[in-house]
């Protein structure tokens, strides 16, 4: 029996998907829930799983291609007999021995490194296993259940490589490099991803649409990082997550969020829209690009309970398997340019939200103390917000409070 494969029902106000990959060939055989080919959307990556075992008969749809909810993709062959359905006409034993010998001679064998469990493993993975042509059996997973992560796909290709370099592969010495003339200049057009032209998108828009203005404090980590580094270990081994920076950062912002309303609230038309609940978004890099994963209810979590959810959406984020609900709703946004070396920024309006909260990187600075010079860990904060609705008073004042809470984090647990 033929089955159509169809794309699935699309998230809402998601209008199309572009096919990203085939992970099968006409004429392969599939099984059941096996996933065969990724769709890309403004924001997610969806996996379209085969319905039946069988073999995939006909693919009507080829990578690049927009598709809408609905479209057939491919045509899939169900049952154990289904390798036959594509069968060419019988050849006697002397033809078929005779042009397997020419194709073997005129084509030495080679030994395939595609990746023959790629469908076990996330997009992002998938893609990088595919780029390298690379079979996923010959790399050992260190993620959940043997899941193969993009760190063990990096780290194997480096000691390939490592193995692979014998004294005649070495690169030339920068002396010899000097005799190398004509070098060839070239371009590569490619076109950007949905998830790269919807960040373009949104980026554009909001310059646009908002009276955007950027103001800067810095804080002094001292007692934070006095505080982290007494309890981390305790910590981790008591709720089986590390303590990270973020959830003192984003605790402090929920405590002046509630201190100024306006700066949690966004714009609607001619309507401010203030709200009693503070789902945070962070920014997390991954390989499509800039995701914001939204944390609801933040104020409601423990630091533990924090830092576990924030570890479970980046590592949706990262792996490519993060929906969309995860991804729309949040109040305010927290950026860290700091993990990249980030001096100081002044990161652009999450719309519709009214402002946004941007970490760099933390410095050993000399500062004066008591009236003496003293190094200390220092941060610089920016916090971009939209002037429409947010007055410079507002602003300034909320980082302030963020500055009070961080350089006395008792004031966290006393909320004060």
């Amino acid at each position: 029996m033929s089955i159509e494969i169809k794309v699935p029902a699309l998230p809402e106000s998601v209008t199309d998907a572009t096919l990203v990959a085939w992970h099968k060939k006409a004429g392969e055989r599939v099984s059941r829930d096996e996933n065969l080919v990724d769709l890309e959307t403004d924001k997610v990556v969806l996996e379209v799983p085969a319905p039946a075992d069988g073999v995939l008969q006909e693919i009507k749809v080829e990578d690049g291609a927009t598709v809408t909810a609905g479209d057939v993709l491919a045509i899939l062959a169900e049952g154990e007999g289904a390798g036959d359905v594509e069968a060419g006409p019988a050849r006697d034993a002397d033809q078929t021995e005779a042009a397997d010998t020419t194709a073997a001679a005129a084509e030495p064998p080679a030994e395939p490194r595609r990746a023959a469990k790629a469908g076990k493993t996330s997009p992002a993975v998938r893609r990088l296993l595919e780029e390298h042509d690379l079979d996923a059996t010959l790399v050992t997973g260190s993620g959940k259940d043997g899941r193969i992560t993009k760190a063990d796909v990096m780290s194997f290709l480096k000691a390939d490589e490592s193995s692979d370099v014998t004294p005649g592969d070495r690169a030339p010495a920068v002396e010899d490099s000097y005799a190398v003339v004509g070098l060839e200049r070239s371009e590569q057009r490619v076109p950007m991803t949905r998830l790269r032209a919807r960040i373009a998108e949104r980026m554009v828009d909001a310059q646009h649409t908002a009276a955007m203005l950027t103001t800067f404090n810095e804080v002094d980590l001292t007692e934070v990082m006095a505080l982290r580094s007494r309890y981390k270990e305790s910590f981790e081994k008591k709720h089986g997550v590390r303590l990270g920076f973020m959830s003192f950062f984003t605790k402090a912002a929920v405590e002046a969020l509630k201190k100024f309303p306006v700066v949690n609230a966004s714009v609607e038309e001619d309507d401010i829209v203030y709200h009693n609940y503070y789902d945070i978004g962070i920014a997390v890099s991954t390989e499509r690009g800039l995701m914001v994963p939204v944390l609801r209810d933040v104020d409601q979590m423990s630091f533990a309970r924090f830092e576990a959810e924030l570890a479970a959406m980046a590592k949706k984020a990262q792996e490519g398997t993060i929906g969309m609900d995860d991804l729309t709703g949040g109040t305010f946004t927290i950026t860290n340019g700091g993990i990249f070396g980030s001096m100081l920024s002044t990161p652009i309006l999450n719309p519709p939200q009214s402002a946004i909260l941007g970490m760099h990187n933390i410095q050993q600075r000399p500062m004066v103390v008591g009236g003496e010079i003293k190094v200390r860990p220092m941060m610089y904060l920016a916090v971009t917000y939209d002037h429409r609705i947010i007055d410079g008073r507002e602003a300034v004042q909320f980082l302030v409070t963020i500055k009070e809470q961080l350089e006395d984090p008792g004031r966290l647990l006393l909320q004060v």
